[in-house]
């Protein structure tokens, strides 16, 4: 995975001014552009467009400071096709107009070319295993809300506490096969993994295919497959939000697995009063690389 990853750097250098094939590369590298687009954000801490946009506007900076062609070939020669639209990716990098930073010499943000390295540590051993399962149905309360990495999301946190509390009990009870018990799922995740992107929340329990879903609740069809099941224990969300940055930092660079396309659920197995700390399973569907 972290050779797959520099040679995504490589090819980024190579086409900065034209667009490029991510899903001929991942193909290439024997993984899929939905993994790949996965782990650079995770681990790059920004998504794979914003990499090329700043690095794009990196360069272009050399260009503008220096004088040489004016500011139309420079655009052009970046991808943009008019002086307004590279105007505005070049403000939102460097926080200044073109024509500023050629008269002025700044202010310059630079963007330096990524390159990957796997940090062998291991002194926290993952609680994990690997699951087939048949085909099932998410059942519950769904709500479109933004991304947010670190902390309580307080989106969902006002759309769990709307629900009046005999309607977690009425879910809990429609449950009848794994993950057991309430479920926080999220699904529709931008592959990029964007803070502030929308994503489908859904709280609400999984169901057997075969069990029809109350028509007043809303309902995701989880198709077979691999499942790679964390379990945490910890401060919450702390402890959760650590396994999930670690799988993609630590667990995916040194297994023989990938994420696939499906929703990500947590189940919570325990919890004190306060929800401060819980046990939780994190389930991330996979399949072989």
């Amino acid at each position: 995975m972290i050779s797959a990853l520099n040679r995504l750097v490589d090819l980024v250098e190579e086409h900065l001014g034209e667009e490029f094939d991510v899903i001929a590369l991942a193909r290439a590298l024997g993984t899929t552009e939905y993994h790949l687009r996965r782990m650079f954000s995770s681990l790059a801490g920004m998504p794979l467009s914003e990499y090329v946009r700043r690095r794009r506007m990196t360069v272009a900076a050399a260009g503008v400071v220096r004088g040489e062609d004016d500011l139309l070939s420079i655009a052009v020669r970046h991808g943009y096709s008019s002086t307004e639209a590279f105007g505005r990716a070049f403000r939102a990098v460097h926080g200044a107009n073109p024509g500023d930073v050629r008269r002025n010499g700044g202010p310059l943000r630079t963007q330096p070319q990524l390159r990957f390295r796997l940090t062998v540590e291991g002194s926290i051993p993952m609680d994990t295993h690997i699951v087939d399962r048949p085909a099932f149905r998410l059942v519950g309360h769904a709500a479109r809300v933004p991304l947010i990495h670190q902390g309580i999301n307080p989106h969902i946190q006002q759309h769990i506490t709307a629900l009046p509390q005999d309607e977690h009990v009425r879910l809990k009870a429609l449950s009848d096969t794994e993950p057991m018990g309430l479920l926080q799922v999220s699904d529709d995740v931008d592959p990029d993994g964007t803070e502030g992107s929308e994503l489908t929340y859904l709280h609400g329990v999984a169901v057997s295919q075969d069990t029809p879903a109350p028509d007043d609740l809303d309902a995701i069809e989880v198709p077979a497959g691999r499942w790679a099941i964390f379990r945490t224990a910890g401060p919450h969300p702390q402890t959760l939000q650590e396994t999930w940055a670690a799988t993609a930092t630590e667990w995916f660079p040194s297994n023989p697995w990938r994420l696939r396309p499906g929703p990500s659920i947590v189940a919570v197995l325990d919890h004190t009063d306060d929800f401060s700390t819980a046990t939780c399973e994190l389930w991330l569907p996979v399949e072989p690389v």
